[in-house]
């Protein structure tokens, strides 16, 4: 099986997460500022087979669209282009900073990383990855 890629994207940065190969295990991967985001997943792709794109969608309480939602239609334009062949999918990622906060100070994260929003970025992707997958399934 190939790996499934989520990525939660912001203007600034982009937090990046992946399966293993058995879809089975959702791990942060990296933070890439979102300009560069493109050519990291083009390289990604090179090395890894990868089975579909998975974008977190910024949505409010109410389901309408937030101040980042627009921008994150425009990558997944970008990203459909980019890799025509490769399924992209919108999964909710209301709350996901946040969980992705407490679930750094249950592991006991030092307050020093988790103020490094990379970090948090990171988590969320994760956190927007595995909840993908317990859909999926």
């Amino acid at each position: 099986m190939a790996r499934i890629i989520a990525i939660d994207y912001g203007t600034k940065r982009t937090g990046i997460a992946v399966t293993d190969p058995l879809q089975i295990i959702a791990t942060a991967l990296d933070t890439v500022r979102s300009h560069e985001l493109i050519d990291f997943l083009k390289r990604y792709t090179a090395a890894e087979a990868v089975e579909s794109f998975v974008v977190g969608m910024p949505r409010k309480l109410d389901n309408t669209d937030t101040n980042n939602t627009p921008h994150v239609k425009g990558f997944i334009k970008q990203l459909k282009k980019a890799f025509p062949e490769t399924p992209v999918y919108e999964h909710d990622e209301r709350f996901t900073s946040s969980m992705a906060l407490q679930t750094m100070i249950s592991m006991g994260t030092k307050k020093s990383d988790r103020q490094d929003k990379s970090n948090i970025d990171k988590m969320s992707a994760t956190i927007i990855l595995q909840s993908y997958l317990t859909t999926k399934k």
